[in-house]
């Protein structure tokens, strides 16, 4: 990697930053006060079956695929052998409704897309609780 590409994709990082900067200061000030603060989890367990103390930094780093979801549809085999350039399909989804943010294909929150210097993102608007995605694998 060349020094200047290097440069160009810190300037992206120092943009993707500054624009989630900028969200933050305004959300802060429209956010509701009388919220009570989320407590956080001790993510290190104590004791595993066999003794040892779990470490989370051995997890930290493996890959995970996150994907986002507009919609889906059915098609029958025949229309979908007819669909060139400039086709559109339409989607079960409705305009303006959240899109499904997935990881290893599993639904794990919602979110709207976002342009950040000409390149789009997904800034996310609803978390689904652990209790639900269990729910849904029974």
């Amino acid at each position: 990697m060349t020094e200047e590409t290097s440069t160009a994709e810190d300037d992206v990082g120092d943009d993707w930053a500054d624009a989630m900067s900028e969200q933050s200061d305004s959300e802060s000030a429209n956010a509701n006060e009388d919220l009570p603060e989320a407590p956080l989890q001790n993510l290190q367990a104590d004791n595993i079956n066999n003794g040892e103390q779990a470490n989370l930094e051995t997890i930290l780093d493996i890959p995970v695929s996150l994907s986002v979801q507009i919609g889906q549809t059915k098609i029958s085999i025949k229309n979908l052998l007819q669909l060139n350039q400039g086709s559109v399909v339409e989607l079960e989804r409705l305009a303006g409704e959240p899109l499904d943010v997935m990881v290893n294909n599993t639904l794990v929150a919602h979110g709207e897309i976002v342009v950040v210097n000409e390149k789009y993102g997904i800034r996310l608007t609803d978390i689904v609780s652990t209790h639900e995605r269990v729910k849904k694998l029974q």
